[in-house]
């Protein structure tokens, strides 16, 4: 049995790469959140908190549906 090293990272690489791109992808979807709440808080509204927050989740679920569609085979 033979191991392909170099597939073996390339997988582990894009692995790292993307689980940790995805979580720092919503912790700043989390502060556009933040953002919007401490606006609301002192009366005013944020528009740039908001939109930040929108794509960043919209982002991540992109993320999770690509993995899916990845992980099943009948989606291919």
């Amino acid at each position: 049995m033979q191991i392909a090293w170099h597939s073996l990272g390339q997988v582990l690489g894009v692995g790292l790469l993307v689980g940790a791109g995805a979580v720092i992808v919503f912790t700043l979807g989390v502060l556009g959140l933040n953002r919007v709440a401490v606006a609301r808080e002192d009366g005013r509204g944020d528009a740039l908190g908001a939109g930040i927050a929108g794509v960043c989740f919209l982002a991540c679920a992109a993320i999770v549906v690509y993995g899916i569609y990845l992980v099943v085979p009948q989606f291919h």
